[in-house]
């Protein structure tokens, strides 16, 4: 059974996400492993573990990225890893060149201003590639699945930038 069937919901990358939640707790009071405290060590271990099933499905169905890549994998698509080369040079080039952003927060006269305006510059680039990341999901077609997962990959490291945005953001301002 896969993560959608489990919830009782479409496989669709749009999903209501107070559905989502109040489905989630419905079937975690079906299987909470307290509820089974007197019940033999087999049905034990399967509660707890479809208590995890349960978990691991809401995790992976509330977050956009997750949930494309999920998607993604049922549809079929062989899915590159992080280490796999690239083939978009110009947002290689982008990526360089954010970084070096990053890099010249620290060294700016107004280190507020760079920090915001770099922390704007991310969030309107992420929305530009989660907007096209949405229509390729909607369109399902061997193409669109194919730049689906260029764009997921370019949002993982728009995520990634954000992590390393808040960090810089906390030893700049911790002192």
């Amino acid at each position: 059974m896969n993560y959608f069937q489990l919830f009782g919901i479409d496989v669709n990358f749009d999903v209501d996400l107070n559905q989502l939640s109040q489905t989630y707790q419905t079937l975690q009071k079906k299987v909470h492993p307290d509820k089974f405290a007197h019940a033999s060590s087999q049905d034990q271990l399967l509660a707890v573990q479809k208590s995890a099933e349960i978990n691991d499905a809401y995790q992976t169905l509330k977050h956009p990225l997750k949930r494309a890549e999920y998607i993604l994998v049922l549809r079929g698509v062989d899915l590159p890893n992080e280490q796999h080369t690239f083939g978009d040079t110009s947002f290689l080039m982008r990526q360089m060149e954010l970084r070096e952003m990053l890099a010249e927060v620290k060294m700016a006269e107004d280190v507020d201003a760079a920090l915001e305006n770099a922390q704007q510059e991310l969030e309107q680039e992420y929305q530009q590639h989660f907007s096209l990341l949405q229509a390729q999901m909607l369109e399902n077609s061997e193409a669109g699945n194919a730049l689906a997962c260029d764009n997921l990959r370019k949002l993982k490291f728009y995520q990634k930038l954000n992590i390393e945005i808040e960090r810089l953001e906390e030893s700049l301002f911790d002192d």
